[in-house]
């Protein structure tokens, strides 16, 4: 549980440094811009969601994560709850990517 504290953490500084982008029509365009460097979708998200993101992120070549709970997420960032974020920085993306899988979360591959 303590790494996901550590991931919350770490998205809560990448907001904070406007480099983030939350819900799913800012994600989306992060990622179809070639601005995101990781997505991250909720467990709880739905299945539709879920593929939709899935399948985008595997056209446009962007790691994509299926991580926490909407509310956490959402909290995390200063905002309701978040089904679905994209990370706009590299840097940030990969000490996610790092946390996340020390957690045992492992990258989605369709």
């Amino acid at each position: 549980m303590e790494n996901n504290k550590k991931i919350f953490n770490l998205l809560g500084l990448a907001t904070k440094a406007g480099k983030t982008a939350s819900g799913e029509y800012m994600a989306e365009k992060a990622v179809k811009s070639g601005k995101a460097h990781l997505v991250i979708v909720s467990e709880e998200a739905s299945d539709n969601t879920r593929k939709m993101f899935l399948n985008m992120c595997t056209y446009y070549k962007v790691p994509i994560y299926f991580f926490g709970k909407k509310e956490e997420l959402g909290h995390a960032m200063g905002k309701e709850m978040r089904a679905s974020l994209a990370v706009l920085d590299a840097g940030f993306s990969k000490a996610l990517v790092k946390q996340i899988e020390l957690n045992g979360g492992s990258e989605y591959e369709s």
